[in-house]
């Protein structure tokens, strides 16, 4: 089976529904940002810290080459891990999903974390929006399937996957 990857801004729900369709799925589910924290012993704010968002990003392609080497898992990437073009041919051996989300959903669901280094500068929804406009074009690139995970629960979300996973593999 081929590896199911989700990709989109921080707050489009990539580890949430990424969990609840592994389960579905009967797969494995990995994140390559807690892999990542597992393996170093530390969290990501702390490697930002430590070694710079290029240190970081090393570390994350070395992830992604792993984890995307494996079969049949439902992974979960970082926001920002579309922006190097090795991960990106990386991402596309599998099923690329785009979950789409709105900045202001993505500033409520992320606003409590203290866990993204990349939000905790003043304005945040300046940094979310310049981001976006970054990335969103690589997100659409490499994207097999998009879905907007703005006004829709997760579970609906899974379900709705599920139905476009079945047409995308039959």
């Amino acid at each position: 089976m081929q590896n199911i990857i989700l990709i989109g801004p921080m707050g489009a729900g990539k580890s949430t529904i990424g969990r609840l369709l592994a389960k579905e799925l009967k797969l494995p589910f990995k994140d390559s940002d807690k892999e990542i924290e597992q393996r170093t012993g530390a969290i990501i704010p702390l490697i930002f810290d430590l070694e710079g968002e290029q240190g970081f990003r090393d570390r994350e392609q070395s992830m992604i080459e792993e984890l995307c080497s494996e079969q049949g898992v439902v992974l979960a990437t970082g926001g920002g891990a579309v922006m190097r073009l090795e991960n990106r041919q990386a991402l596309r051996k599998g099923i690329v999903i785009y979950l789409h989300t709105s900045v202001d959903q993505q500033l409520e669901r992320t606003s409590r974390d203290k866990n993204r280094p990349l939000l905790q500068q003043p304005n945040p929804r300046e940094i979310l929006q310049r981001l976006l406009d970054l990335r969103e074009p690589f997100y659409r690139e490499i994207a097999d399937i998009i879905v907007e995970t703005d006004t829709q629960s997760p579970k609906i979300v899974v379900q709705e996957l599920l139905s476009k996973l079945a047409q995308n593999i039959g």
